[in-house]
């Protein structure tokens, strides 16, 4: 039972999460950043987003519940956010270090965290499926997937910051608009999917 549940849940986490393609955007965002700063954000990342699955995984239905909040509604205001990331990737010049007010900005939380690493989504199918794990061992299973699939996330963030190196700058700034509009089309399909499931509800 326990490695069924974690083998469901494992390959549930990768197909919304998607690592490999949060990581290729996540080179995009921190296009021009030094080494140091993708690897902190990197890091802060995947913690983030990892402690936000937990607790929803726990707490998630009950919260929304007492607020008067759907996931549908999480869906669509996520996917308006990430479009006006996505905008800023196509138009703007290279990335670099940010710095506002004195103080660099940490995109860890957004876009990093919410809405590509736990957004809706993701908060959906971790609701759903401890919803479903009555026992303790089930639990156990659905956690330790949790920590296994962002395990892998942080691994492919560190490695992303290489295509850099292969690619060359030309290449990296053509990579970065393509991924932006990519991520567009993704926030629209966020926005059309909540839309909808309002209308149906």
């Amino acid at each position: 039972m326990f490695t069924d549940v974690f083998l469901h849940a494992l390959t549930s986490y990768f197909v919304v999460i998607d690592p490999i393609g949060t990581a290729l955007i996540f080179h995009g965002l921190t296009t021009g950043c030094d080494r140091a700063y993708a690897k902190r954000m990197a890091l802060r990342s995947t913690m983030i987003a990892t402690a936000i699955v937990l607790v929803s995984a726990f707490f998630g239905q009950a919260l929304l519940n007492k607020l008067g909040i759907s996931i549908e509604a999480l869906r669509v205001s996520g996917g308006l956010l990430l479009f006006i990331t996505a905008f800023n990737m196509v138009t703007k010049g290279e990335t670099g270090r940010k710095w506002e007010s004195g103080q660099e900005v940490d995109i860890a939380v957004f876009p990093m965290s919410i809405p590509l690493l736990s957004g809706p989504g993701c908060l959906t199918v971790t609701i759903l499926l401890f919803s479903k794990a009555p026992t303790v061992s089930e639990n156990v299973a659905l956690v330790f997937s949790v920590l296994v699939v962002y395990g892998v996330t942080h691994l492919a963030l560190l490695s992303a910051n290489r295509v850099k190196n292969i690619i060359g700058r030309t290449g990296d700034d053509i990579l970065r608009r393509l991924l932006g509009v990519i991520l567009a089309a993704l926030a629209i399909q966020f926005i059309a999917d909540g839309v909808r499931q309002i209308m149906i509800g």
